[in-house]
């Protein structure tokens, strides 16, 4: 049986210990999946596929733009209340919330749409990687409606305010190319390239020692919402207690040793 994922699974385990699986469709063919698959997280009910480390391809599939959504079902959407519309929103924002804290690093490879709400899950991610083929977006507006799952504050706080504005005020699409400049993605390649790339980058992450990646996480994550003096003063304390782990005497003592350390997550 695999093992059923929750949270604080994916938190405590070290994070050499938690798979790349390249086959992951978090996001897939349509959104009713994504629906299923955040109502899986929530509750507490996805397997060891969902691991932080993953990579979550999107796959564009060959049909009509007036067949693509921004990101929910739009019939659901059309039936949405004051009430329930919020329900609705902070539903999807708690999902996306606990991949963004699990306390390990996610990589999203974006192969074709991430429109709405498989915008906003590639923002919740810690990195984003796109193929020359990716489209990006918050087409919202296009429906009398705003982002609900995050998008009009993790965009802003990543890409900035004007950015935001004009993505989230047109609701037009941007490519790849134009992701990337904006900083929204860090890094685009040929589709075949791409998931390979993704895992390359993980195994690289997972090479490194656990706690060590843990905490330079949260210092900048906690610390980009801080005056730079409190921020300053985190990272210092994280550091502090980087130095009383035995990952940083193993890492110092190989570096000296001239050998590859072997981290414990300890």
């Amino acid at each position: 049986m695999p093992e059923r994922w929750t949270p604080d699974s994916w938190r405590k385990k070290p994070i050499h210990q938690v798979p790349v699986y390249p086959d992951l469709q978090a996001l897939a063919d349509t959104e009713k999946q994504l629906a299923a698959t955040e109502a899986k997280l929530a509750n507490e009910n996805f397997t060891s596929r969902a691991a932080p480390i993953a990579v979550q391809r999107e796959r564009e599939r060959q049909r009509d733009q007036s067949n693509r959504d921004a990101g929910a079902d739009i019939g659901e959407l059309a039936q949405r209340t004051p009430a329930d519309g919020k329900d609705f929103s902070l539903f999807g924002q708690s999902v996306f919330h606990l991949l963004e804290t699990l306390g390990k690093p996610s990589i999203c490879a974006i192969n074709g749409f991430a429109l709405g709400g498989g915008c906003e899950l590639a923002l919740s991610c810690t990195i984003r990687l796109a193929s020359k083929t990716a489209k990006l977006g918050q087409p919202e507006v296009k429906l009398g409606i705003i982002p609900g799952y995050g998008g009009s504050q993790r965009l802003a706080r990543l890409c900035g305010k004007g950015v935001a504005h004009e993505l989230c005020l047109t609701g037009e699409m941007i490519t790849a190319e134009e992701a990337q400049r904006i900083g929204l993605v860090n890094h685009i390649y040929e589709p075949a390239e791409l998931l390979p790339a993704a895992e390359a980058l993980a195994k690289k992450i997972i090479g490194n020692a656990p706690l060590a990646v843990k905490y330079t996480m949260e210092a900048i994550e906690r610390g980009v919402e801080m005056p730079q003096e409190e921020g300053l003063f985190l990272e210092a304390t994280l550091f502090g207690l980087s130095c009383a782990t035995e990952d940083m005497r193993e890492g110092t003592k190989a570096f000296l040793e001239k050998r590859k350390a072997d981290f414990k997550g300890r």
